[in-house]
């Protein structure tokens, strides 16, 4: 691209409408192809996905993956800083009402504690630390929350993080292989999705204040909790329990009586794909291993069937297939997380480490300068002049 190259024109109908589409930077981590869906560093997320979680974040901070030499230090440097979490650094989360709030503010409150505990100012290291040390919040929101503290385990962070998280719960034997199989793939499908999301657009944006890490992360942890964003899993699984039948012609009137009282459609379309979403079909593919009676998971299956061909009927759908949150809640559900209101705190894990990544790269950019503040023009309407008489 040439300095003087228009890369987009903004006339009147771009304002107001959230900026989207709107071109504000670039992004070196991840892309969403209309058709072939979230490219890591140019790897098709499912080439990626029954990788070690440890790996893709690798890849994603060093844009390459990294040998065996270089993935076992990386290993073990997250292994060091999980055990160097600063004493008391999450004790703020048991002075919290067990059931209080949503566990998404749980996520955010634990972030900033763990920035107030030790914040370093080099922001790889303090990204390090937050992605080491994300088990562990993790482990605790599970269980101060749910009221269960004595059940929490002591920390064994050379397991890998998503093992560390599973072994802080409490999980042993096969139920804690196919919850560690079904976290590990969720987290690197879930890890990075471009720059534009909401919550990666907000962590970024607040990063760009020379805000720490932490600041930042629990930023976009916040942005990430709305209902139009990451708790749109925890609607799928609330919508797939609404349907309680996996019968193919039940469901297409349900959908139907749904469409007709002007309700959403949950688990279907996204705003830039314009075909099934590659994640959704690995997860369904993966709940064929690990879930196939279940059934929650033959709902979804059944959805996957029936809806694309009702949603295609109306004109102003543009995308009727479905995206990644169509089976990711019943995959959760199925491995022993009862409870759909938690769902979105693991999105948020998963995100950690793509968002670090891009605050990372955004503050190296411009020759080590780093990307300026963000300061978007707002256009002022509806303020004539006025002024006061005596």
């Amino acid at each position: 691209m040439s300095d003087d190259e228009t890369l987009f024109s903004i006339s009147e109908v771009h304002l107001d409408s959230g900026l989207r589409g709107i071109p504000v930077g670039t992004c070196k981590t991840s892309y969403v192809d209309p058709i072939d869906g979230v490219h890591y560093v140019g790897y098709p997320v499912g080439d990626l996905a029954n990788l070690e979680e440890e790996d893709v974040i690798f890849l994603l901070m060093n844009k390459r993956l990294p040998d065996e030499a270089e993935s076992n230090a990386f290993r073990k440097e997250l292994a060091h800083r999980g055990e160097e979490i600063p004493t008391g650094a999450l004790r703020v989360l048991e002075n919290l009402t067990p059931g209080s709030g949503h566990p998404m503010d749980w996520l955010s409150i634990g972030i900033m504690s763990m920035g107030a505990a030790e914040t370093t100012g080099d922001v790889r290291a303090d990204s390090m630390n937050l992605i080491a040390r994300m088990p562990e919040l993790m482990a605790r929101i599970f269980l101060l929350r749910g009221g269960n503290p004595e059940n929490l385990r002591p920390r064994r962070t050379k397991l890998g993080l998503v093992e560390n998280f599973v072994h802080m719960l409490g999980v042993d034997g096969d139920e804690a292989e196919r919850m560690n199989r079904v976290l590990r793939f969720f987290f690197i499908l879930h890890m990075d999705h471009g720059g534009g999301n909401l919550s990666t657009f907000s962590g970024k944006a607040v990063a760009s204040g020379r805000a720490s890490v932490y600041a930042s992360l629990a930023s976009a942890m916040n942005a990430l909790s709305g209902p139009l964003h990451g708790r749109a899993n925890q609607a799928c699984l609330e919508f797939v329990q609404r349907i309680g039948t996996s019968d193919p012609e039940e469901i297409e009137k349900f959908v139907r009586s749904e469409l007709a009282a002007k309700r959403p459609i949950y688990g279907f379309g996204h705003g830039v794909l314009r075909a099934e979403d590659p994640r959704a079909r690995l997860l369904i593919e993966l709940g064929s291993e690990v879930c196939p009676d279940d059934e929650y998971y033959k709902v979804v299956k059944s959805l996957r069937e029936v809806v694309p061909k009702i949603l295609k009927e109306h004109p102003k759908i543009k995308n009727p297939y479905p995206n990644v949150d169509i089976a990711s809640g019943s995959l959760l559900h199925a491995i022993g997380f009862r409870k759909p209101h938690y769902y979105t705190t693991f999105f948020g894990w998963a995100r950690v480490a793509g968002i670090c990544a891009q605050i990372l790269d955004e503050r190296e950019s411009r020759d080590g300068r780093g990307v300026p503040i963000y300061r978007p023009k707002y256009i002022a309407i509806e303020q004539p002049m006025r002024r006061l008489t005596d």
